[in-house]
């Protein structure tokens, strides 16, 4: 049976306990050994976080002790696997430059915040069973501005600029929405959907978000 770790906690605006409490569900139905952990301890001892074979963390607006954030890495380059979302993986701790090294992202603005009406755009070049048979839809929720490694696979994009900013000026991009990256032999998932657990109601975004914490396990 494979093993996974949920850590969660942080900002309470980003639902920490519901998106545990959901994820865990997801996992434990698709045959995990579930193991939850308020804590950033969990992330203490390197040796221990290799057992597992897959990572989830929903904390948002930390901070990590140097070592807690080497020992992930140390377990994902050996082969754990990371998956998250919104501001649970991606705004976790901002002034980790390691986090964000592994993770591949770190956000830097919503513009509309909770507000914005846009579309997730499924990047059919991407040809991956991630996003096979889903097509693009459209939320209601944070538009997540993120600043990626160069070396993530993107699976899907939102574009930019749906409400009025000085980004504006900049005309129109392309961000990521859904991407994955290797960290030594891990694989890392990420999804910028999940500012509230009912974005996961969309089955779109519900399918999305299951397939990569299953995907993301060693």
């Amino acid at each position: 049976m494979k093993k996974a770790l949920i850590v969660y906690g942080g900002w309470e605006g980003h639902y920490p306990v519901p998106l545990s409490e959901l994820f865990g569900g997801w996992l434990t139905e698709a045959g995990f050994d579930v193991t939850k952990s308020d804590s950033l301890d969990a992330f203490a001892k390197a040796e221990e976080l290799k057992t597992y074979d897959l990572i989830v963390p929903i904390w948002t607006m930390g901070e990590i002790p140097n070592e807690y954030a080497e020992n992930v890495s140390q377990a994902v380059a050996a082969g754990v696997g990371m998956a998250g979302c919104h501001g649970g993986m991606c705004d976790a701790f901002r002034n980790n430059t390691t986090w964000q090294f592994i993770t591949g992202a770190q956000w830097v603005a919503h513009p509309g915040n909770a507000e914005a009406h846009y579309t997730v755009n499924i990047l059919k070049s991407a040809d991956s069973p991630l996003t096979e048979g889903i097509c693009d839809f459209d939320v209601t929720s944070e538009q997540y501005y993120i600043h990626t490694d160069p070396a993530v696979h993107v699976l899907a994009t939102t574009s930019f600029p749906v409400i009025d900013g000085p980004h504006a000026a900049n005309g129109h991009v392309d961000v990521p929405v859904v991407f994955t990256k290797k960290w030594g032999k891990g694989k890392i998932y990420y999804n910028s959907l999940g500012h509230t657990p009912d974005i996961f109601d969309i089955p779109e975004a519900k399918e999305l978000m299951k397939r990569g914490l299953i995907w993301a396990a060693r």
